[in-house]
C-alpha cells in the first residue's frame, strides 16, 4: 500500500503544471463585465488574449458609443483590475467584434477584469446578452510564442490551457 501511495505521489509530482486562463462573461446592467484569471501553478509572460464574437449565437458586439450599432445603453471600455498589467489599452469601435488585449504577464491567482457593454443583434432584447447568447465567441491566447483557443460555451466562460510550465 506503501509502494502504490508512493508511486501516486511521485506520478503527481512529476505531472507538468500549467497556467489556465479561465475567461468569464458576467451580464451586468449597465455594464457588462470580462474576468480573465491565470488560475494554474505557473506564471504566463507577456500574452495577447483576443476575444472574438464573430461566431457568437447573438451577433454580439461591442457597444461603446452613443453613435453606432449599438442600442440605448452604451458604456466605454474601462480596466477595473489589473491595469497595470495591460501594455496598452486596446482601441474598440463601436459595433467591433473583437478586442485584443496585450499585457506583461499574469502571476498565479491574477487577474485582468474590464466593463463593457455587449448587445446581440439577433435576440429580441438587443441590450440583454445572456450566457447561452455568449457560445460560440472564440477566446484565443498567445503566450511563449504558442496560441491556444477555447470557446465559450453556455456558461459564458472558457479555460485555455497553455503549455506546460518551464522549470
Amino acid at each position: 500500500m506503501t509502494k502504490l501511495l508512493c508511486a501516486l505521489c511521485a506520478l503527481f509530482i512529476s505531472s507538468p503544471s500549467y497556467a489556465d486562463v479561465r475567461v468569464q462573461f458576467i451580464e451586468g446592467a449597465p455594464k457588462d463585465t470580462f474576468v480573465i484569471a491565470n488560475e494554474g501553478g505557473c506564471n504566463i509572460g507577456p500574452s495577447e488574449l483576443v476575444v472574438d464574437f464573430t461566431a457568437s449565437n447573438a451577433g454580439l458586439i461591442f457597444d461603446v458609443t452613443a453613435s453606432g450599432m449599438g442600442v440605448e445603453v452604451f458604456q466605454p471600455f474601462d480596466v477595473t483590475q489589473g491595469a497595470d498589467l495591460l501594455v496598452g489599452l486596446p482601441t474598440i469601435a463601436d459595433g467591433d467584434q473583437t478586442v485584443a488585449l496585450s499585457f506583461t504577464g499574469l502571476d498565479g491567482a491574477q487577474k485582468i477584469a474590464f466593463t463593457v457593454d455587449v448587445d446581440d443583434t439577433d435576440g429580441a432584447r438587443e441590450i440583454t446578452v445572456s450566457d447561452a447568447e455568449m457560445t460560440g465567441t472564440m477566446v484565443s491566447l498567445t503566450a511563449q510564442g504558442k496560441r491556444v483557443t477555447a470557446i465559450m460555451g453556455p456558461n459564458a466562460e472558457a479555460v485555455l490551457t497553455t503549455v506546460p510550465c518551464a522549470s
